[in-house]
């Protein structure tokens, strides 16, 4: 592998000895444009040490060169420089990359996943993590990628969610797929039908699904007595979004949801003015 080269910290000591040459030129709100853009002339300038510049540094390398050199700048805790995140970014997802997402772990992991972003080849990379990690939030983020190539995903999330495995994260990304399928279409609305402690959520299923077959289900649901205002706001908003209409006035005033959410926005009376009344 080619030397470790710490590209951001040469910059900084360039960039302290720019600003001393020139304080006082720019005002602090300058500066704060004009640092991008001295960062990325940077990438282009030669460097006599290196024999090259930032951006050529990691151009030369190959995919599975430019794979070691961020695990060695994670590693040694050197700052990965966004010369080299772009370069990887710009190689569609190497396997490589792939190869080191399944073992990477914490910091590492989000920022291959990051660099990896929307590519076809990492969204089995991605179920597996969905399927393996217990923290949350690297859930929500490879789901996100998830649903954006929902129908691409489509066999196997329909194969997990058979199986009873991570079955809200599958039904999330099934609720984005664009090519309708009678099968798909049938899960939401029986989770919409079968679930009544989380309505809401299930009725966003059908919102993003789009298929307005849902309509007379969901009429039905909002019309209910015991309907509550949070579920009626959601429903409200998916037959909205199938392209149906509910204009019937309810009275929500002794809902405990609508009492909270009214006592939130009421707006507080002015005890600051000056004005004064006679006692």
């Amino acid at each position: 592998m080619k030397k470790l080269i710490d590209f951001d910290e040469l910059f900084d000591r360039k960039l302290a000895q720019y600003m001393e040459e020139h304080a006082g030129e720019y005002s602090e709100k300058q500066w704060e444009d004009l640092i991008p853009r001295l960062y990325r002339n940077f990438g282009d300038t030669l460097i006599k040490s290196v024999g090259t510049t930032p951006k050529g540094y990691y151009a030369e390398m190959t995919d599975e060169e430019l794979v070691e050199a961020l695990k060695a700048h994670h590693k040694e805790g050197v700052s990965v420089s966004d010369f080299l995140c772009r370069e990887l970014e710009s190689r569609g997802c190497p396997d490589a990359l792939l190869a080191l997402m399944q073992e990477a772990e914490g910091e590492l992991l989000t920022l291959t996943i990051n660099l990896a972003g929307s590519s076809k080849k990492a969204l089995p990379v991605y179920l597996d993590i969905l399927l393996k990690t217990e923290d949350e939030e690297l859930k929500d983020t490879v789901t996100e990628y998830l649903k954006g190539n929902a129908d691409a995903v489509k066999e196997r999330v329909l194969a997990l969610y058979r199986e009873g495995v991570e079955r809200e994260y599958m039904l999330e990304i099934l609720s984005r797929c664009k090519q309708k399928d009678d099968e798909v279409f049938e899960i939401l609305l029986n989770e919409f039908r079968t679930a009544p402690d989380d309505i809401p959520m299930h009725a966003s299923y059908l919102a993003s699904y789009g298929d307005e077959r849902a309509l007379p289900v969901l009429l039905d649901y909002i019309d209910r007595d015991e309907t509550n205002y949070l579920e009626y706001q959601e429903l409200k908003y998916a037959i909205e979004a199938l392209g149906g209409e509910y204009n019937k006035v309810r009275d929500f005033s002794a809902d405990p949801y609508f009492q909270e959410i009214a006592a939130q926005s009421q707006i507080m009376p002015d005890f600051t003015s000056d004005k004064k009344t006679d006692a």
